[in-house]
């Protein structure tokens, strides 16, 4: 337990990291690596070059000076071989002696050199040198016969050797031992190595600087936009999340929150807006109840026909506030998906026409005209009991709204594959601008009408909910003095009968 807790804790501080130190020390250790790869390719992929080089170099060096010890007489100077040595030295910018096979150097030997002298001896005794010069040939197969040369490192430099024939008379075998000292690369190669770690420093500082920059400039509108997003929070629906100094990618993520602080606020205003009509709704019902119920106790208690009208109107008010309520129950359970959608196949054109013998009684007592273009047998698949919510509240709000002469088409009938609904009422029409509100809770048209079907002001929030949910299309078409038409699309399902 202790070994988990310690692991959520470590965690818990991993996601608090700093999005600003984050950045700067992925820019940090950036810089790092990129500053010791170079350094190791410096130290490394150079120095092997360098090395190589200088290989090659001094072979093509040796191959020459043993042509030059082969071919050329020293007669030309004199027959003095030190001053032919000292020439070929000097030509190709390498130390040149002849050893023989005990490491004493044969020439070039000056006549006024003692080489028993300790300070001789110490410099140039070759004694122990021979046995590697010696070695070194041997692994290569360097012989007096073939005369092969071979290059190997020692401290400071690189030597050439090759096995000589009898070089100047000798009786005895003789070698050939140049050296070329690499003190000025190593020298080079240190002052390099110097001025790396400079740079190194260099450009840490540096990345620490632009690192900071950047991370800085990266996080800043970051910052605004949390500020921002913290007094949208407190419900300050004028702050702007776009900012003049803003990237791409943050300018995009502005106008996302611009857009879901718009909804945001039309959401918050239409939320208030239903507490101030469910209140009213609420209000109004209640004080009819409370006052036709003090007449009831006060006023009629002897008089049998208004006790009875004050008690139909005390039901009636309870049946509005009991419908006001399952609407908003039904709204809500819709729209948080707790109610489940119950799909099954039926005959959507019976339903239709059974849903139409619920207005009978307006065209029997207040003379509404229902003209219908109704197919037979066609079938869909849905939920049953919420399409007939459908089909009721959207007949219900055309006649609620048609005009004077009271008349409301009903059109139900196969259309481009799938079933076509419509109503059409003939009343003053609604503005474009305001075709997009029509669907929320409680909209109200400016325009004034008579309502003969009693309705919660939530009947098209409930239809578009409905709708959605089911993922049907529907929509409404309008023409300001002429009325408007409200429609949706159902999928036709294969059970339709011959009837059609």
């Amino acid at each position: 337990m202790a070994k988990k807790g310690w692991l959520t804790k470590w965690k818990s501080k991993q996601r608090k990291t700093s999005m600003f130190f984050v950045l700067w020390a992925t820019f940090a250790a950036l810089s790092f690596i990129l500053l010791l790869v170079f350094s190791l390719t410096h130290r490394f992929v150079l120095q092997d070059t360098y090395r190589q080089q200088a290989i090659a170099t001094l072979n093509d060096k040796g191959g020459r000076i043993q042509r030059s010890l082969r071919e050329t007489s020293p007669e030309e100077f004199g027959g003095n071989y030190d001053a032919f040595l000292l020439y070929l030295s000097t030509r190709e910018r390498v130390q040149i002696c002849i050893l023989d096979g005990d490491g004493k150097i044969l020439m070039p030997l000056e006549e006024n050199i003692d080489p028993s002298l300790p300070l001789w001896k110490e410099n140039f005794d070759f004694s122990k040198v021979i046995a590697t010069h010696k070695e070194k040939l041997a692994e290569k197969g360097a012989t007096v016969e073939n005369r092969k040369g071979v290059v190997y490192a020692v401290s400071g430099g690189f030597v050439y050797g090759a096995a000589l024939p009898g070089y100047n008379g000798q009786t005895e075998d003789t070698y050939l031992y140049a050296y070329e000292s690499m003190e000025l690369v190593l020298a080079v190669e240190r002052e390099l190595t110097v001025r790396m770690i400079w740079i190194a420093l260099f450009v840490f500082v540096l990345s620490f600087a632009a690192s900071s920059a950047l991370s800085g400039a990266l996080i800043r509108p970051l910052d605004e936009i949390s500020a921002k997003a913290q007094r949208l929070a407190r419900g300050d629906f004028e702050v702007n999340f776009h900012g003049e100094d803003y990237f791409e990618e943050m300018e995009s993520l502005s106008a996302s929150l611009n857009f879901a602080k718009d909804e945001l606020s039309k959401t918050d205003r239409m939320q208030k807006e239903l507490i101030a009509n469910v209140s009213h709704d609420f209000k109004t019902p209640l004080t009819m109840i409370k006052a036709y119920a003090e007449m009831l106790v006060d006023f009629h208690g002897e008089d049998k026909i208004k006790r009875e009208q004050s008690a139909q109107i005390i039901i009636d008010e309870a049946d509005r506030l009991t419908s006001l309520v399952s609407d908003v129950l039904d709204l809500s359970k819709i729209r948080s998906g707790i109610q489940a959608l119950s799909l099954e196949p039926f005959d959507i054109c019976a339903y239709c026409r059974e849903i139409l013998t619920r207005f009978d009684y307006l065209s029997e007592t207040q003379g509404y005209q229902f003209e219908t273009e109704i197919a037979q047998g066609l079938y869909t698949v849905a939920d049953k009991q919420k399409i007939g919510q459908v089909l009721y509240n959207l007949i219900g709000n055309a006649v609620n709204y048609t005009g004077k002469n009271k008349k409301v088409r009903v059109v139900l009938k196969k259309e481009k594959g799938a079933i076509y609904f419509a109503v059409m009422d003939t009343g003053k029409g609604i503005k474009e601008e305001e075709l997009s509100e029509i669907w929320d809770r409680y909209y109200r048209s400016g325009q004034s009408h008579k309502r003969p079907i009693k309705g919660t002001g939530l009947g098209l929030s409930i239809v578009k909910t409905i709708l959605e949910r089911h993922c049907f299309e529907y929509g409404v078409d309008s023409i300001v003095g002429v009325g408007s038409t409200f429609y949706a699309y159902f999928p036709l399902s294969g059970e339709e009968t011959s009837e059609e």
